[in-house]
């Protein structure tokens, strides 16, 4: 975000944006420019929009990263968060104890989830929901005998969280620093189901040919005795908003059940909402996976908290007398009763206010305004599905070359669009959008037509200064 001229504004806001420079360490932001510019503070918001300490007001297509789906500023949610805490302010989940809104939001999920995904783990976000999902596949496998399944399986551009197991799971080249560590030994990488840049001349069916048989290709060259699960979001979020080929998902599970290998849906991003279900994997996918994990939008990010959940026959397994394992993996907040209460709140209003279907019906709307976009010379790609959206940035549309890195394009673009009154989320070549998902007819208006402005306006800037000679 355009921060450089913060520290000249307000004597409030250069105090405030100081102190924040000063002494918060923020994450995936460029430590030499935040030196330098700092952070954009944000002071309070109101359905779609989000306004800084200056009074700037912005429309948050971003929906905060990802979780805002029913607007911010809501007194009905506050009110319900307020009268928990009031009630009961903290309970443990470890052992043989829990709440009442652990327990009721575990049914609720478990109601909406597909097929027999009836177990419920609750977690502190999508990172954590993720970890335990990577345990809970090595220690069903344990109790079933199966002890060498401890290799897992996802993909190039995925992104599963950034504790050690979720950022060893990712596949985003930028979030792999070789100042980290990594788990290296147990977690495989097969392609990126992106057919925007399969092979030239590839059809998609091809393509998806390719991609199921190199994940069977991979099984079997690992061993499927030594495979415990395959990794996937439905839709690859921070990757690029990647839609695999119609029937990858389907495929890849067929191959994951011949296999004996769990197939786990991250549905961090998908879940609650985004797509215009409670969970994509099924409805929009036709898959049962054996295990979801979901954060973001179960609360709409008033709070933290996220979910694995897994099928019967796992519970089945870990649960039977002689399995010899319980589950040794818990956190301090899992299950926090105030989170869970903002949980089900966050249900009640989807429903009351009609929410899936606004995103089924409003969605295809907005995917057809920001196709409108690819008359633009560096527009290379519009995808997406419902209220989940990303422009990809290219320097030759023919040839699909990107913008060299260090130009980091979509930073130059959602510079111009701030001053504009929009946020977007740019990452390096790419625009991602996923706003609440109450969002207007006239606000996406507002989000396109101020898009191309940027993008434009980033195009003069370009040429001017003699980094680019497009037309």
């Amino acid at each position: 975000m355009d921060t450089q001229n913060a520290s000249n504004s307000n004597s409030k806001t250069s105090s405030l944006w100081r102190t924040d420079r000063d002494h918060h360490l923020h994450a995936w932001t460029d430590l030499h420019a935040f030196n330098k510019d700092g952070a954009l503070l944000m002071e309070k918001g109101e359905g779609c929009y989000i306004y800084d300490t200056d009074g700037n007001k912005y429309l948050d297509s971003v929906g905060g990263l990802w979780c805002n789906n029913i607007g911010l500023g809501r007194a009905d949610m506050a009110e319900a968060v307020a009268e928990q805490i009031k009630k009961l302010s903290f309970n443990s989940t470890f052992n043989d104890l829990g709440s009442l809104p652990s327990t009721e939001l575990a049914k609720k999920i478990a109601e909406r989830a597909p097929g027999d995904l009836n177990r419920v783990h609750f977690t502190t976000g999508g990172s954590t929901a993720v970890d335990a999902a990577y345990r809970l596949a090595e220690l069903y496998h344990f109790a079933r005998g199966n002890v060498e399944k401890k290799n897992f399986i996802t993909r190039v551009d995925a992104y599963h969280g950034s504790t050690m197991v979720g950022s060893s799971l990712g596949g985003k080249a930028g979030d792999r620093l070789p100042a980290l560590s990594y788990l290296n030994d147990t977690v495989h990488h097969i392609s990126c189901p992106n057919y925007y840049r399969a092979p030239e001349g590839m059809t998609e069916a091809d393509y998806l040919d390719f991609l199921v048989q190199e994940l069977d290709d991979k099984i079997t060259s690992l061993g499927a005795d030594k495979v415990a699960a395959f990794f996937a979001e439905p839709i690859l979020g921070a990757g690029g908003v990647i839609v695999p080929p119609e029937g990858y998902h389907k495929r890849t599970w067929e191959v994951c059940q011949k296999h004996d290998v769990l197939y786990i849906s991250d549905e961090v991003v998908t879940a609650f909402g985004r797509l215009g279900h409670w969970f994509a994997s099924e409805d929009e996918f036709g898959i049962v996976p054996d295990i979801i994990t979901s954060a973001k939008g179960i609360t709409s990010g008033v709070l933290p908290l996220g979910a694995t959940i897994f099928s019967d026959r796992i519970w089945d397994v870990i649960s039977a007398p002689d399995s010899g394992v319980y589950f040794a993996h818990g956190l301090t907040y899992s299950g926090h009763p105030v989170s869970c209460a903002a949980a089900l709140k966050n249900i009640e209003i989807i429903e009351q206010e009609g929410i899936l279907e606004h995103v089924k019906d409003l969605g295809p709307y907005f995917g057809e305004q920001l196709e409108t976009l690819l008359d633009l010379p560096i527009v290379g790609d519009v995808r997406g599905s419902q209220m989940m959206r990303c422009v990809e940035f290219v320097a030759d549309k023919a040839t699909k070359t990107n913008f060299p890195e260090e130009f980091n394009i979509g930073k130059w673009i959602s510079n111009q669009a701030d001053k504009r009154g929009l946020l977007i989320r740019p990452i390096v070549n790419l625009t991602v959008m996923s706003p609440p998902l109450n969002i207007t007819k006239e606000e996406i208006d507002f989000v396109v037509a101020t898009l191309r402005e940027s993008i434009e306006a980033t195009m003069d800037g370009l040429r001017e200064e003699g980094l680019w000679d497009g037309y």
